[in-house]
């Protein structure tokens, strides 16, 4: 019986608990085209490595007639994943979460904001 390269692949990805679509940021690839990989009973060599690369693991234990382990040393070109750079709602959460503390310390107590008058004031002053 011939060995389906996608589901080992796919075993090893979801064994690890990797996510498919850091992967996919990883490898360049959209996470539909990871979806199709893993369907494809014979995988592109390269892709192999790439996923291998990404995830730091040697599939030449399950393909040691295709790969030997200097094929998963990971390039020194390989892009490094910045999470912040993935949630474009960062910026916006920690704004919001911020002016939400303000209100608890005011509605506390524990901040006093200045009457109308005084921030009349203050301003006039400058």
């Amino acid at each position: 019986m011939a060995i389906h390269q996608g589901d080992i692949v796919e075993r090893v990805i979801r064994r690890q608990g990797h996510s498919l679509t850091d992967l996919a940021k990883l490898t360049g690839v959209n996470r539909r085209s990871i979806y199709n990989w893993f369907t494809q009973s014979r995988l592109k060599p390269e892709n192999i490595i790439k996923i291998g690369q990404a995830i730091r693991h040697d599939f030449s234990v399950e393909f040691p007639d295709l790969f030997v382990p200097e094929d998963f040393i990971p390039q020194e070109r390989a892009v490094e994943v910045k999470t912040e750079d993935f949630n474009p709602w960062k910026e916006k959460y920690i704004d919001l979460l911020e002016r939400y503390n303000l209100l608890l310390r005011i509605n506390s107590g524990e901040v006093k904001l200045p009457s109308m008058a005084e921030f009349l004031a203050e301003r006039t002053d400058k």
